[in-house]
């Protein structure tokens, strides 16, 4: 029996809190709030449940998708602008550029619609299954497809144009894990610790980078993969991996500036001033971009299954698996504000929309925007 096919059920039901056993959730602690997360708008959905979509902001345009295979696009204002149903139970997305939106189904077909009309464009079968957001450009459609995978097709047609392909890892974690293209690479991170960067044009790898040598008397203790989107700031390209390294990189040559010993399952942000990362214990770090240092961490949600941190302004925002939304500052990491979007919880990352405002999606399907206070 394939180690594999035993190890990766359970691995995904200990992330999800599925268990009985493990640490109690910190309680949510007391502040006196400082600001408001005000509700800007809100519109159901299906259920996100057992997929990897999340909305995506192209354009001042919000886009999302349900597992059952609603696709809608709404403007700045909460106003749907159109909504088509693809046919398919949908596991990956939404990606667009403003001219196209794509999706990925669970049966493996990648599928393209137009982004002013909601009109399909094509679809086509990729294999196997799309884990993450397709990254949309002026020419190709680049997914994800499995651990161990990325194609390009051509957005006229759906024709791929090239497929880079890894050795398959054993055992993987099954959490969202993103694209980056800048100028003519293509960077993704992969199993086994390893960051990519391969030429937009042909898929031929430019870089390898080892963000962390994987380690322990079992595949489990292994298991050290890159996790999240690769972040770009200037030349420097920052990503962290699961039982590894938090690190960042030139983007040019791959070569590592600094690692830090961490261990995350959603990813970072980060900008010019910081990098902000929760992780496995759901601990928030503050660090330094050029160093790694840490300027400050918040340890009050500790094993609340938070998200990604999500810098907007002045505030880090988070999310929880009991659907609650936090706003803490960027500067010490206090806690200005909380509201409680939703009780199924919260899957899918938070997305920085204009106007220090961020769009969330519940797991059973519900999109909110909040405008977040500073």
């Amino acid at each position: 029996m394939n180690l594999r096919n035993i190890l990766v059920p359970v691995v995904a039901c200990l992330l999800a809190a599925c268990a009985t056993k493990g640490p109690e959730p910190s309680p949510l602690p007391e502040f006196k709030q400082s600001g408001q997360l005000k509700e800007l708008w809100g519109h159901g959905l299906g259920s996100t449940e057992g997929s990897m979509l999340r909305p995506t902001l192209v354009g001042g345009s919000v886009y999302a998708a349900s597992r059952s295979g609603e696709l809608a696009r709404y403007d700045a204002t909460g106003r749907r602008l159109w909504r088509v149903w693809t046919d398919k139970n949908l596991s990956g997305g939404v990606g667009s550029d403003g001219t196209l939106v794509a999706v990925a189904s669970s049966d493996g077909n990648l599928i393209v619609h137009e982004a002013s009309s909601g009109k399909r464009l094509w679809s086509v079968p990729v294999g196997g299954e799309i884990v993450a957001s397709p990254l949309v450009s002026a020419d190709m459609v680049v997914v994800r497809i499995g651990d161990n995978v990325l194609a390009a097709y051509n957005v006229a047609d759906g024709k791929r144009r090239w497929i880079y392909q890894r050795p398959q890892s054993p055992l993987t974690l099954r959490t969202y894990a993103g694209i980056l293209q800048t100028n003519e690479l293509v960077i993704a991170g992969f199993s086994g610790g390893k960051l990519v960067a391969v030429s937009a044009g042909g898929g031929v790898q430019r870089w390898e980078a080892s963000i962390m040598q994987p380690k322990g008397s079992n595949e489990l203790e292994r298991m050290a993969d890159v996790v999240g989107t690769p972040l770009l700031q200037g030349d420097t390209v920052c990503v962290v991996a699961y039982q590894g390294k938090l690190a960042c990189v030139d983007r040019d040559s791959g070569a590592i500036r600094w690692t830090r010993d961490f261990s995350s399952a959603t990813g970072i942000d980060a900008d010019a001033k910081g990098v902000f990362v929760t992780d496995t214990t759901d601990v928030v770090y503050s660090l330094d971009v050029g160093t790694g240092s840490t300027n400050w961490k918040q340890d009050s949600l500790k094993y609340r299954k938070l998200g990604r941190p999500v810098i907007v302004g002045d505030a880090i925002v988070v999310s929880d698996a009991e659907g609650y939304v936090h706003v803490m500052s960027r500067q010490d990491g206090h806690f200005i504000a909380r509201v409680r979007a939703d009780s199924s919880g919260v899957l899918a990352p938070i997305q920085l929309l204009p106007n220090n405002s961020v769009a969330l999606q519940s797991r059973d399907g519900d999109l909110y925007v909040y405008a977040v206070p500073q």
